[in-house]
């Protein structure tokens, strides 16, 4: 592996860029499929960031179809589908911005959920359950769960069976945890977790159930409270 990367400066969005650094690697070929990431640690000093930065980093990563997490094995680049999509990264977000991210995304996670309800397997929703335990903590794992609140959402894409799925919603996955952070800094944190939990649970129960248009109800219940708590007025059309 001879993958060569540099720090980067501090005003930009950080895991953001280190993740577009590993997509120009992964894509110039410098890191190939099978190829294992450096270790957190590792990453952190070579970036100049902290650790948790480096988490958030992988996450974007894995939910953009580049590379694949094993548990306490480390990260490994995996063979991407040859149409892949990635957006250059949108730095700062303002209210428009999630205005726009909004009227993308509801339409999409609504639609992904009710076909998450017919093709999901066993094994999405055991990740599903796994997700909410690691988003339910409010303590010193707090961080994690909203890197497991984006998890939740791409295990819902790949249930779908439809890899156009997980590609656009790991497009604007950085996006997506802009809008998580903004929520938890608005609401208190112990607050926000019991009604983000509480509305993920619904969401799982109703794809668990095979319930197409209860999982759609699910999400679009989700979606608007997602948008409340950034402080945004979106109208829902039936």
């Amino acid at each position: 592996m001879s993958a060569d990367f540099t720090q980067i400066t501090r005003n930009e969005h950080l895991p953001g860029r280190i993740a577009a650094q590993f997509t120009q690697q992964i894509r110039t070929g410098a890191l190939k499929p099978g190829d294992k990431l450096p270790t957190e640690h590792a990453m952190s000093k070579t970036f100049g960031v902290s650790r948790t930065v480096i988490r958030e980093a992988i996450a974007q990563l894995r939910n953009e179809g580049m590379i694949e997490t094993r548990q306490g094995v480390g990260a490994f680049v995996i063979e991407r589908p040859t149409r892949h999509i990635r957006l250059d990264d949108g730095g700062q977000m303002d209210k428009l911005a999630f205005r726009h991210l909004f009227q993308l995304r509801v339409p999409l996670e609504i639609e992904a959920a009710g076909l998450a309800a017919l093709h999901h397997t066993p094994e999405h929703l055991q990740q599903m359950d796994e997700a909410m335990i690691r988003m339910a903590d409010t303590g010193e794992g707090a961080q994690d769960g909203m890197l497991a609140d984006l998890e939740f959402h791409r295990i819902i894409a790949a249930a779908t069976g439809n890899d156009y799925f997980v590609q656009f919603l790991g497009a604007i996955s950085d996006r997506i945890l802009h809008t998580i952070v903004a929520s938890r800094q608005r609401i208190r944190l112990e607050e926000i977790v019991e009604v983000v939990t509480r509305e993920h649970r619904e969401l799982r129960e109703a794809i668990a159930a095979g319930d197409p248009a209860r999982a759609r109800a699910a999400m679009r219940t989700h979606m608007a409270g997602s948008t409340e708590r950034v402080a945004l007025e979106l109208d829902f059309h039936p």
